[in-house]
């Protein structure tokens, strides 16, 4: 089974501060988050809202979209493992740009 994106944020967090050499509590005071709800962020236990997440990103210096592309890609290299899917940008299915899909007009439902 591949693991939830929390878990997978909060990896990504956690690797980020560790690179740094930065304490949780640092961090935490940082952000203006208690240590044990960073803790828990960064343990894949809880599920930061946007604005928490956008302030542990602030506290460690590293854009949110590189938080969330990096928990991204791993997901998908985790799935692709786990399921056997191909990643995006390697081989495997693709659409054809030149495949025309119809879609038929909606019938009206309205009762006169």
């Amino acid at each position: 089974m591949a693991p939830l994106m929390r878990e997978v944020i909060g990896d990504v967090l956690r690797r980020a501060r560790t690179s740094q050499g930065r304490t949780l509590r640092e961090v935490s005071d940082s952000a203006r988050v208690s240590l044990g709800y960073l803790s828990e962020v960064e343990r894949g236990r809880k599920e930061p809202s946007s604005e928490l997440l956008n302030a542990i990103c602030d506290a460690l210096e590293v854009p949110l979209s590189a938080v969330l592309t990096g928990a991204g890609e791993r997901m998908a290299t985790e799935e692709s493992a786990a399921y056997g899917a191909p990643v995006a940008g390697s081989s495997g299915p693709t659409i054809d740009a030149s495949t025309k899909v119809v879609i038929p007009p909606v019938a009206s439902l309205a009762v006169a």
